[in-house]
């Protein structure tokens, strides 16, 4: 067999990837996220009888626990910049309804404070418990201090006696707050200048600790070099992680071909890129700042956004997944994102490379250690959620796949593979009105990523590859620098069989695109043929 590639694992470079990579966000009043996803009071589906949960979809909760959730970002977004907390506390019935600014509709706050997070204990196992993670708008500091003390404060209190009025008598100890959500963009409630955004954000912060000093901050950060400074010396030392918000573009909707299927894929490098820049440029100027350490990265928001003809109607959610057909529009066509399209094998591959870029970058004095995508439930979720059933994408089993059998200590792995020049689409913030970035990046992208992990006790190894080429199987000697490698290997993969580059899955077909269990692969003199288009997980017993 002659191998097109060569893989270099090095078990001596080792840097422990956070849990919280792998996390979720959810959006109070955005396209079914809460309501229509997990929360659905009319739904013979949803749970009754059990006070704050009632109205949950017990299916919803069944997949989350099936999957395990680290932590779940709530209530946005941009929703967070007007939301007042306690709107969504006490019954149900008494809760006023408010226009919603965001995303310009009627929020109903029957799901607020106290659903959230009994639904987070919900969907939490002993094993792995899920950790909610609130959102501030960082636009009073007395909303967001008597937040925490119903959240957290044992005492009695005003606060804590409406938590137990809502029933929970004990704290629940929430750690993870966002203070502040884009700041720096006009359609935010509460946009203001870096400067004084930290102190705001300083004053925020000190009196939330007042009331619990365990309580764990993410800073609104932005990828830019002035901000980065301003944010990083007057902010650093105080919050543990600055947020990054990342999201790819993707043309398939009008561009169903083999060409858009490459430029999708390659995006996660634009994403590594920007990464590995966000952490150089922190570092630097908590060092100029003499900080004893660097905040880290909390990448809370990123995804891929599936674009449509603006030209067609609005898109509507079909009962069977995905959307109502109504016609694809053109290219030339003016763009906006569907919010109701569904997660693709593409999508897998991308989020797949986004994935193994956060794992390169764990060794960085400024790793990633939270990630957040949007959304967890429909609006381009990673599950969609419809009257008969839950819907899991192909991204759930990407997410199966990296969280729970991918080890959890990165390695350092080598690749010599075939490439492709592209002009490399860097990111969402900025396009024209075809939906296609102003600015592009010439980039070598390589056709085979690998990423490469350990267990903890060395027992274990995992080797993650995503053949980015639509068309061609890629064979892959793989070489451990110290000792060698047993010539059998326990093998998943999604993506491996013939399919459509833009597969999906559905209600009546839900296992067209997922994870499948090979069962033991031979390596023929040290050798494995990636499959087209795939994402495959090798699992050696060293």
């Amino acid at each position: 067999m002659t191998a097109q590639a060569t893989i270099t694992i090095s078990t001596s470079e080792r840097a422990e990837v956070d849990r919280n990579v792998y996390g979720h966000f959810l959006e109070s009043a955005f396209f079914g996220n809460i309501e229509g996803g997990v929360f659905d009071e009319g739904s013979a589906l949803s749970v009754t009888g059990q006070g704050a949960l009632d109205g949950c979809r017990l299916d919803v909760i069944e997949a989350c626990r099936e999957l395990g959730l680290p932590v779940v970002r709530w209530p946005g977004g941009n929703f967070t910049s007007a939301y007042w907390w306690r709107d969504g506390a006490g019954p149900r019935d008494e809760r006023p309804r408010r226009l919603e600014l965001a995303w310009g509709s009627e929020e109903s706050n029957r799901f607020g404070t106290p659903e959230f997070l009994a639904w987070i204990e919900a969907v939490g196992t002993d094993a792995a418990p899920t950790a909610a993670y609130l959102h501030h708008g960082a636009r009073s500091v007395d909303d967001a201090v008597r937040w925490v003390e119903y959240t957290n404060y044992a005492g009695r209190t005003e606060m804590s006696a409406l938590r137990a009025a809502d029933g929970h008598p004990d704290p629940y100890d929430v750690l993870w707050w966002g203070v502040g959500n884009e700041i720096y963009g006009p359609w935010q409630m509460g946009h203001r200048s870096v400067e004084r955004y930290v102190e705001d954000a300083r004053e925020h912060l000190h009196f939330m600790r007042l009331v619990d000093s365990r309580l764990k901050f993410i800073a609104c950060g932005w990828e830019r070099e002035e901000y980065t400074e301003k944010l990083i010396s007057g902010l650093g030392d105080r919050v543990d992680a600055v947020s990054l918000h990342l999201y790819g573009l993707d043309h398939h909707l009008t561009d169903p071909s083999e060409s858009e299927f490459d430029d999708i894929v390659a995006q996660a490098v634009y994403f590594e890129q920007t990464i590995a820049e966000y952490a150089d440029e922190i570092a630097f100027v908590a060092g100029r700042a003499h900080l004893d350490s660097a905040p880290t990265i909390a990448m809370d928001e990123w995804n891929n956004r599936h674009l449509e003809s603006a030209e067609l109607s609005e898109p509507v959610p079909a009962a069977d997944g995905g959307f109502e057909p109504h016609g694809t529009g053109r290219i030339e066509h003016r763009k906006r994102v569907n919010r109701h399209s569904p997660r693709t094998l593409a999508d897998a591959l991308m989020y797949s490379g986004v994935f193994h870029a956060i794992h390169r970058a764990a060794g960085h004095e400024v790793p990633v250690t939270m990630a957040n995508a949007v959304n967890l439930l429909n609006a381009n979720g990673i599950m969609q959620v419809r009257p008969e059933g839950v819907i899991r994408t192909p991204l759930f089993h990407i997410w199966r796949l990296y969280q729970n059998l991918f080890q959890p200590i990165a390695v350092r792995a080598d690749v010599t593979a075939p490439a492709t020049w592209r002009r490399l689409r860097a990111g969402a913030a900025r396009q024209d009105e075809r939906g296609y970035p102003r600015s592009t990046r010439p980039a070598a992208i390589s056709l085979l990523d690998i990423s490469a992990s350990t267990s903890r006790d060395g027992r274990t190894l995992t080797v993650a590859a995503i053949n980015r080429s639509a068309t061609d199987h890629l064979t892959a000697h793989i070489v451990r620098e110290a000792g060698g490698l047993p010539d059998v290997a326990t093998c998943h993969d999604l993506g491996a069989d013939d399919m459509d580059l833009f597969q999906a899955n559905s209600l009546s077909d839900p296992d067209a695109c997922t994870l499948r269990e090979r069962g033991e692969v031979t390596l023929r003199d040290g050798a494995y043929t990636f499959p087209a288009h795939s994402v495959t997980l090798l699992t050696f017993a060293l």
